[in-house]
């Protein structure tokens, strides 16, 4: 029966398309309702069969389970134009006001499980998926292209929209009468890309005809993830993970828009973290994690000077100028008694996105700072529970000049809440 489940679980979450989550730059803020709920924290803390997505190590410590979760997600976009348009040859001005962003729900699955083999050894797979550069523009009149266009761009409905999932089949085991454990996860990656609305800047493109309103193009790649967990001292257990990057292979629909013909690989990351069990039953957790943004060329390279040295697609060709992110994440969860178990927590990392780049992140605002998240899970018998967990991240901006109208200033705005559900089935 346990892998009848597994089977059609993994089914529902490879035919639904991974969209935009919760973000730390286009990373998600956590993995899995327990540890979403309380900031985002889990290298040291896992309670499920998606602890594998944070720490693989931490699954030597989790029982035979299968975790089924959705999440509605709702992010709120917009860019807001002020000032004169700089109308001198080469500029790029854009059309003074407010611009929402279109497609604000989506709903996100995740799966994850995990058999003991025996005392000390546990595999699973945990399927999980990241977003965050996703925006639809309107096709508006806009004066500003002379009657040669309209949208954002002057070239119709403007927006990117860019999905990535992950399946990882994860191994652990655990030593010394189960106080430390080690866990690796090979990570099997698809993602995929579309951009509208962006052919106005074909003449700084390497391949005009691949840069802009092409469809949907699909990329494919792996990595690992490695970890492990200690109790140092009793009631206390620390925890370290490291992800590879993950090595895709290029967007070829898309070369002539990407540094490094349609490269776009995931970057790689670092958690570590410690929970305390403070008490029977009351546990506090503190994470940080680390996101090296900027080692891809495709996100880090700046706009400028980039778009006037080299063109876009090439290998030094103009990017959305992120810089790595450090986020910071608290989480506490108190179990009330056998039936109900509460959580809150918190997380705040400095967003990637420099005021220089306003420009090309009018299409992936990821500018969220603050995670403020709460949660529950019920035990509906000894072998089901259900879990809930809401997460509000505050509305945060970043404004800066119009670097190819610098008359012009613009306005990078969005917050995001979203609820999330879980069954979870111990075998």
């Amino acid at each position: 029966m346990k892998f009848s489940l597994l089977k059609t679980a993994a089914t529902v979450f490879i035919l639904s398309p991974m969209v935009a989550q919760a973000t730390n730059g286009y990373f998600a803020h956590g993995y899995g309702v327990r540890n979403k709920s309380m900031g985002g924290v889990g290298a040291a803390l896992s309670q499920d069969a998606v602890a594998a997505a944070v720490n693989p190590a931490g699954m030597a410590f989790v029982d035979n389970r299968l975790d089924l979760e959705l999440e509605l997600f709702s992010p709120h976009r917009e860019y807001t134009v002020s000032g004169s348009p700089t109308l001198a040859q080469g500029a790029f001005p854009l059309e003074n006001g407010t611009r929402e962003s279109g497609d604000d729900y989506f709903v996100v699955p995740t799966v994850g499980w995990n058999h003991r083999l025996d005392d000390t050894q546990t595999v699973g797979i945990t399927l999980y998926g990241n977003g965050g550069m996703n925006t639809t523009y309107s096709n508006f009149a806009n004066p500003l292209c002379q009657g040669q266009g309209s949208g954002t761009f002057c070239a119709g409905k403007t927006g990117i929209d860019l999905m990535q999932a992950f399946i990882a089949p994860s191994y652990a085991k655990s030593f010394f009468n189960q106080k430390f454990s080690l866990g690796i996860a090979p990570i099997f990656a698809v993602q995929s890309f579309k951009a509208k609305g962006l052919n106005a800047f074909g003449g700084f493109s390497t391949d005009a005809g691949n840069l802009s309103n092409t469809g949907r193009d699909y990329s494919y790649g792996a990595g690992v993830r490695v970890g492990a967990q200690a109790e140092v001292l009793p009631h206390v257990k620390l925890g370290f993970s490291y992800k590879s990057q993950i090595f895709m292979s290029p967007f070829s629909y898309y070369k002539g828009l990407f540094a490094e013909q349609g490269d776009f690989d995931i970057p790689e990351s670092f958690n570590g973290g410690i929970a305390w069990e403070i008490q029977d039953g009351l546990t506090a957790a503190f994470d940080v994690e680390r996101i090296n943004y900027s080692s891809i060329a495709s996100v880090g390279n700046s706009l400028l000077p980039n778009l006037q040295a080299a063109k876009l697609g090439s290998n030094n060709g103009a990017g959305f100028g992120w810089q790595d992110m450090t986020i910071y994440k608290f989480g506490v969860q108190w179990k009330q008694n056998q039936t109900w178990t509460w959580r809150g927590g918190f997380s705040y990392g400095e967003q990637p996105i420099p005021s220089s780049q306003v420009l090309f992140n009018t299409l992936a605002p990821g500018v969220q700072q603050w995670h403020i998240t709460a949660g529950l899970s019920h035990e509906l018998t000894k072998q089901d529970e259900l879990s809930l967990g809401l997460m509000y991240s505050p509305t945060q901006s970043v404004s800066g000049v119009n670097p190819l109208s610098p008359t012009q200033s613009i306005d990078l705005q969005m917050y995001q809440v979203s609820l999330q559900a879980g069954w979870s089935h111990r075998f």
